[in-house]
């Protein structure tokens, strides 16, 4: 019998940072919750980090993930929107790691392929994959989604390198 891991998946962003909780135990992924941390976009940039940082604390603390799975930083042309990007994917990391959780990280095609089979899938279908995928939680926005998405690939990835141990 496998033990039940609660995993939290994290889609970073300054404005918006999408978040999402499953438990998976085998093949078996269950929703626990999901939604968005919002800083106030007016407020200084630190003050945003820090409110992602505790906002992403409140949730570990609320629902005591076992693991956490955060999306890479997806390099676009306007480097300055890349670095603060960046800022954003660090403040939501430290909240996991200094409560002692490991944090694996996932390439943006690496999550669409694995949720809905190809790398090059658009938003739309990454939240029809997960509607599908977990039932329970009902209509999800974009942002959540694709946490969601996140914490789905680091079960499947987890099983894969359990599997793979296994052999």
């Amino acid at each position: 019998m496998t033990n039940a891991v609660r995993i939290l998946g994290l889609d970073p962003g300054l404005r918006r940072t999408g978040w999402g909780v499953v438990i998976s135990e085998g093949a078996r992924l269950s929703w626990v919750a999901h939604g968005v941390i919002a800083p106030d976009d007016k407020a200084p940039l630190s003050d945003r980090l820090l409110a992602l940082m505790e906002g992403v604390g409140a949730l570990v603390e609320a629902y005591r993930p076992d693991e956490c799975a955060i999306e890479e930083v997806f390099v676009n042309t306007n480097g300055q929107s890349t670095l603060k990007l960046g800022h954003a994917r660090a403040a939501a990391m430290l909240a996991p790691a200094r409560a002692g959780l490991s944090v694996a990280e996932y390439a943006a095609r690496e999550v669409k392929k694995a949720v809905v089979g190809t790398g090059g899938a658009d938003k739309d279908q990454v939240a029809f994959m997960v509607a599908r995928l977990l039932p329970a939680a009902g209509g999800v926005a974009a942002d959540a989604a694709d946490a969601l998405a996140v914490a789905i690939t680091h079960s499947h990835a987890r099983r894969l390198r359990r599997l793979g141990a296994a052999a």
